[in-house]
């Protein structure tokens, strides 16, 4: 087999690819789009890092390339959808620096506690002042963890051997984690009340972003030490701030910013604080953690090209062709059902039901519910998520998944229904395909809609009464979103309404922040589909 490192990858991995017998490297780092272009299809398999780009252009032609695998675990310098296409598996490698990102949490953790770095710069400068510098032990106190990912168990059991008490959240998920040997709690007040020590560890989304607030600093322990090394902004930066000022907040150690480098004035504060340790993203940077994306991508591209385990893929290409005509459209309306519910229904999900109605009730429908697990558990989970891998991980979250199947119809051919139930809300959506092409939306909570699961989307939840939508209308208009389509539904007990807005360009938050404020306005969200092919959306 013949594998390209296009990218500048670490000895660990380049060595062991060179003891396969099976297996011949060649290294070409930094090649221009054209050159790579020309050469790609003479390799079965490749590794990069972020360097290369391996664009539309670059997969144009893939000749013998089976499999592209990311020293690392971004993947924005792959056209995913164009590999998929082609019959090319993606594949990360997100576990490199779960080590070494959770060793930084308790280096910070400790170098918090321990007032080091002021020390540090005070005995440099010439000053001996051990009073001004003292701590506090960890030991006996209780550690929040919140996200219960590979980082956060990490953190977690790393806790319990420094005799540290753990309380964990999980956000999306309100099954009981694994290992057991900590207290998982219900909701995020909770924890905030009983820890002295609080860390994220969850993926940015727009439930997540700003999650550590005004009112979450205010239910915490006087003195509280906050730990962010996940993402910027999960912790609330004016918020933090103010915690700060008032002693809530007894010191903060963050790795990450809304933008890196920090560009914000309040960001800026935060890092000339003198409670604030503050580092710039050191989250995987260790030898060791590069060794490993490295070693991990090496194995797991040649595991794959020998037709073994596929570990970490993006994308499952060919997947949906073994899947009879009459179902493939319906996995990618599942996976666009599980996306909208997840974006829109708060809590942690304990339970997901699925009904299928129609001729399709007679098939084997089981892969078009792993494609809904698929588009339910992507955005809350900090791992790539595919037809693979779904059941597993819905099962290791203790997401409950109940399928039926009814021969019984009334207006459409086939639909799938689908409830998701969160230890907040349930919500439903239900699916059909028009034309045995076009996949749509056709009922959300009850509501009879009509929406394209496709592009740029306003799903509004709002009071039923005269110029509502007018008023859409005007705050989209002025702030130049074109609206593309829209449906709305109402019921009359009570006088509630939704409505569905299909946009040619994504609104501003300050656009989103508006529709949400409006008094008549009960829920607002924002989602971002994959587009739909032309072909398929019926226009």
């Amino acid at each position: 087999m013949k594998v390209l490192i296009a990218d500048k990858l670490s000895e660990v991995g380049v060595d062991w690819l060179r003891q396969q017998d099976d297996v011949e490297i060649d290294i070409k780092a930094g090649l221009p789009v054209s050159e790579l272009a020309g050469i790609i299809g003479d390799y079965d398999g490749m590794i990069i890092r972020s360097g290369v780009k391996v664009t539309a252009e670059v997969l144009a032609d893939p000749g013998r390339l089976k499999c592209i695998a990311r020293a690392g675990v971004g993947v924005d310098n792959i056209d995913v959808p164009v590999a998929t296409a082609k019959g090319i598996i993606v594949m990360n490698t997100p576990g490199g620096n779960t080590i070494s990102t959770a060793e930084l949490t308790w280096a910070l953790m400790l170098a918090m506690s321990r007032k080091i770095a002021p020390a540090n710069l005070s005995l440099t400068g010439g000053a001996w002042d051990r009073k001004k510098f003292q701590g506090r032990q960890l030991a006996g106190k209780t550690l929040g963890v919140i996200g219960m990912g590979r980082i956060g168990k990490a953190v977690a059991k790393r806790a319990l051997a420094m005799e540290m008490e753990v309380v964990a959240f999980d956000p999306y998920f309100a099954g009981r984690c694994p290992e057991g040997s900590f207290e998982m709690v219900k909701d995020l007040a909770d924890l905030c009340a009983r820890s002295d020590y609080i860390t994220v560890h969850v993926p940015k989304s727009a439930e997540t972003t700003g999650m550590i607030g005004r009112e979450q600093i205010a239910l915490m322990k006087d003195g509280v030490y906050l730990i962010n090394a996940a993402r910027g902004g999960i912790i609330d930066t004016e918020a933090l701030l103010g915690g700060l000022e008032s002693g809530r907040v007894g010191a903060a150690a963050l790795d990450v910013w809304t933008s890196e480098p920090p560009e914000s004035e309040a960001e800026k504060k935060l890092i000339a604080h003198p409670r604030v340790l503050a580092v710039p993203h050191l989250g995987a940077s260790t030898g060791e953690a590069q060794e490993q994306v490295a070693l991990d991508a090496a194995r797991q591209l040649v595991e794959a090209l020998r037709g073994g385990e596929i570990r970490n893929a993006l994308n499952a290409p060919g997947f949906e062709k073994a899947l009879p005509p009459l179902l493939r459209p319906y996995a990618e309306l599942a996976s666009r059902i599980g996306t909208i519910l997840a974006s829109i229904t708060p809590g942690a999900i304990s339970k997901v039901e699925v009904v299928y109605r129609g001729a399709i009730s007679e098939m084997n429908v089981s892969p078009i519910s792993t494609y809904l697990l698929v588009g339910l558990l992507s955005p809350h989970l900090d791992q790539p998520v595919n037809v693979i891998n779904a059941p597993v991980l819905a099962e290791q979250r203790g997401v409950a998944v109940e399928q039926t199947t009814s021969a019984k119809v009334r207006e459409f051919a086939n639909l799938m229904q689908v409830k998701v139930h969160t230890d907040r809300m349930n919500r439903t959506a239900v699916g059909t395909i028009f034309g045995n092409h076009f996949p749509r939306i056709i009922a959300i909570d009850g509501y009879r809609v009509e929406m394209k699961p496709d592009g740029h989307i306003l799903l509004i939840f709002n009071d039923d009464m005269p110029g509502v939508v007018g008023k859409f209308g005007t705050i989209l208009g002025a702030s130049g979103v074109n609206i593309a389509d829209m449906t709305l539904s109402r019921k009359a007990d009570p006088s509630k309404a939704v409505v569905a807005i299909n946009l040619d360009n994504p609104p501003t938050n300050a656009v989103i922040e508006e529709i949400q404020a409006q008094e008549f306005v009960n829920a607002a969200y924002y989602l971002k589909l994959p587009e739909l092919p032309p072909d398929e959306r019926g226009e």
